[in-house]
């Protein structure tokens, strides 16, 4: 069946459109009647074509953009120099924010933090006069709570410190491996509440000695190494029974990570690791801490054990011994007074470095940004990075939660 040819559309008045040129050629279709369909009309721009642009620009009408900006004034009475024959100027990779942080050397994240905690028997949290802002936290509510503030943060690793009763210090520290203790008691409700939650624990003896050292002390004042051992290996047992990641060694005694690596290999913890306080000196930098768990030696002083801070090379010794006896993490402690030596482990051995900012370097930079004479965050952040820049992976920190709160862009 036949059907009729509609009218060809009239001629399109290209003037009324930008870049539309009119067609060469005009070309007639054939369309069935019942395929037509009416369009409303609707006003549209046809663009110029890429290649039309540049032809554009060839023949010399380039578009209009902003002025090239004027050179910036120099204050008045600044002497007219030739330029100094520099073929390098370090600063022009520093000139703005956005290169300055292309070219960053070192990062730091809430990841990096261990956030140490004080736990106690009771209830309520109490405040630690020489640490503003810490607390002995009650184990079973307080610290749930700090805990869950941490994480929120991204903060999901803590290494717990308990304030032991006087009534349970003894001389040679039994309580310190008591499998229904203060801290084997706090693991299995933090593992409970919190199961991905990386849980560091102290191994010494000294908040469970009556003596205040961190081994068993003979008559004499010495301090007995290869018997403290022997504690230290149940101790660190029984805080992998409950649940604990990470055994963290602090006391110094010679030979103590091998003989906890055969320990907790003997009872099936393969999987728990060991950081070692491979680098302990006998610091000045921590007196609040033994505020916060009344833990100062009765007598005397823990020279014999820890190390001197005149020592350097020393490190080396204790670093290597560590390795060969199976340590997988290697700490540093106190943090930022030694700088130098987290980085001569960091260039001396594969292992991951921790370094601890411990209480008196917490105590200072809050001491001085109470009085203004700094900026207590900008302090604590540099502080923090300076660790990291010397080589420490992780940093065990009371500003942990403080600082992964600015690193999240929260207010204080």
């Amino acid at each position: 069946m036949a059907s009729s040819i509609p009218k060809p559309p009239s001629a399109l008045n290209c003037q009324s459109y930008v870049g539309l040129r009119a067609p060469q050629r005009t070309f007639n279709f054939c369309v069935p009647q019942a395929a037509t369909k009416s369009f409303p009309s609707r006003l549209f721009v046809v663009r110029a074509s890429d290649s039309e642009f540049e032809a554009a620009v060839v023949a010399g009408k380039v578009p209009q953009a902003p002025p090239v900006p004027p050179k910036p004034a120099a204050p008045v009475g600044t002497p007219v120099v030739p330029s100094l024959p520099l073929h390098r100027r370090p600063r022009r990779n520093r000139k703005s924010p956005a290169l300055r942080s292309a070219f960053q050397e070192t990062s730091i994240s809430p990841a990096n933090f261990v956030y140490p905690l004080f736990i106690h028997e009771g209830e309520e949290d109490t405040p630690i006069g020489a640490m503003p802002g810490c607390y002995r936290l009650g184990w079973r509510h307080g610290l749930v709570e700090e805990v869950a503030k941490a994480r929120d943060v991204g903060v999901n690793s803590i290494v717990l410190f308990p304030k032991i009763p006087d009534a349970l210090k003894s001389p040679t520290g039994e309580e310190a491996y008591n499998e229904n203790g203060l801290v084997p008691r706090t693991i299995r409700l933090l593992k409970d509440k919190y199961p991905d939650l990386i849980i560091y624990t102290d191994v010494a003896l000294d908040p469970y000695s009556s003596d205040g050292h961190d081994g068993i002390v003979r008559e004499d004042g010495v301090i007995m190494n290869d018997e403290t051992v022997h504690q230290l290996c149940k101790q660190a047992v029984a805080q992998a029974q409950a649940g604990a990641d990470v055994v963290s060694p602090s006391d110094m005694m010679d030979g103590r990570v091998g003989a906890l690596r055969a320990a907790l290999d003997a009872e099936g913890f393969q999987h728990v690791s060991i950081m070692s306080y491979t680098a302990k000196y006998a610091s000045s930098f921590y007196g609040p801490f033994r505020e916060a768990l009344d833990s100062n030696p009765r007598f005397g002083d823990k020279k014999t054990y820890q190390m001197n801070p005149a020592n350097y090379r020393e490190a080396l010794t204790e670093m290597r011994e560590d390795e060969s006896e199976g340590a997988d993490i290697l700490l540093v402690k106190p943090g930022l007074p030694y700088l130098d030596i987290i980085r001569l482990l960091r260039d001396n051995s594969p292992l991951p470095i921790a370094a601890y900012q411990v209480s008196g370097e917490y105590a200072m930079i809050k001491a001085a940004g109470a009085l203004k004479m700094i900026d207590e965050e900008k302090v604590m952040m540099e502080s923090l990075m300076c660790l990291r820049r010397a080589g420490a992976d992780i940093i065990l920190t009371y500003s942990a939660l403080q600082a992964a709160r600015c690193l999240c862009g929260e207010k204080r």
